[in-house]
């Protein structure tokens, strides 16, 4: 897998998907098998939910202790190699929260995500100075310097939308509150407004407002969150699974188990069929941004 859209960490789950079964089928725990590895029992957590990168050497001790067959072994030595592959995210690692280099790369590799946000823009349609105002109150002890460089970083992340292949379908839900919140003042947020409902005319994105009056629906009860979906392999069945992300103060959690995705689907369709349809969503848009322009 060549370094660029999928970076590191799709192999690693990979790998972490087939070794967390491999043991599940020895019928091991994570502590008899952290044990026999003479690993701690958070390191193994931690490749099996690829968050890290493994050796070739390690991946034989594994497939040993679970007695993998030969031919699997040497596959899944060679997909460890992939582990290693680092992403143009990476070059930002200094200021990237930590955790967040996961997301980054699932989102560099997903073909769709449904995106519900319920007070802020979502990172991927920020203007500079919307993300500079929001990222300057999360880190007020931070240089100048460091503000730009994070500020870099969630820009850079928005080629993904208009990349020349294959650009990932992207369909987000806005709360009326992201449109009524002024962040950074009106200037900025008519700049804000104006740019959002630019990339809404974008053929592989669609932007729906969810209006104060719509009542109570599922995204009062989740929360933000966005739903990663990837490609189909060459069996048809998706190359990853569905994953949830959900970005929380002191932490991101990431949901991919069927019935968590299932759930989390349904909650986005109950929110996307209550929300304005896109053309009223963009009137809407263009309204609030020039109730902005004129201050």
């Amino acid at each position: 897998m060549a370094e660029g859209a999928t970076g590191s960490t799709v192999p690693r789950r990979q790998l972490g998907r087939y070794l967390r079964d491999l043991r599940n089928r020895a019928r091991l725990t994570v502590r008899t098998a952290s044990r026999k590895l003479e690993w701690s029992e958070a390191k193994l957590w931690r490749i099996e939910s690829g968050q890290t990168s493994l050796r070739s050497l390690d991946v034989e001790a594994m497939c040993k202790i679970y007695g993998a067959p030969a031919e699997l072994t040497t596959a899944l030595m060679g997909l460890a190699k992939e582990t290693k592959a680092r992403g143009w995210w990476h070059a930002y690692g200094d200021v990237i929260p930590e955790g967040f280099d996961l997301y980054i790369g699932l989102e560099e590799a997903a073909s769709q995500l449904d995106w519900y946000e319920s007070d802020l823009m979502p990172g991927l349609l920020q203007t500079d100075d919307y993300a500079k105002a929001i990222i300057s109150a999360d880190h007020p002890d931070e240089s100048a310097d460091e503000i730009d460089s994070r500020v870099n970083l969630r820009i850079a992340r928005q080629i993904l939308i208009t990349r020349t292949t294959e650009p990932p379908t992207l369909n987000v839900a806005l709360n009326e509150a992201v449109l009524r919140h002024s962040i950074g003042g009106c200037d900025v947020m008519a700049e804000q407004l104006n740019h959002l409902a630019e990339v809404s005319e974008l053929p592989n994105v669609t932007i729906k407002v969810v209006p104060f009056g719509a009542g109570l629906h599922h995204g009062v009860m989740t929360g933000q969150f966005t739903i990663l979906r990837f490609p189909l392999n060459g069996e048809g069945r998706p190359s990853e699974p569905p994953t949830v992300y959900r970005d929380g103060y002191t932490g991101a959690l990431y949901l991919d188990k069927q019935h968590e995705a299932e759930r989390y689907t349904a909650a986005f369709q109950d929110i996307w069929e209550k929300a304005l349809d896109e053309q009223a969503s963009k009137d809407l848009i263009s309204e609030t941004a020039g109730s902005y322009a004129q201050g």
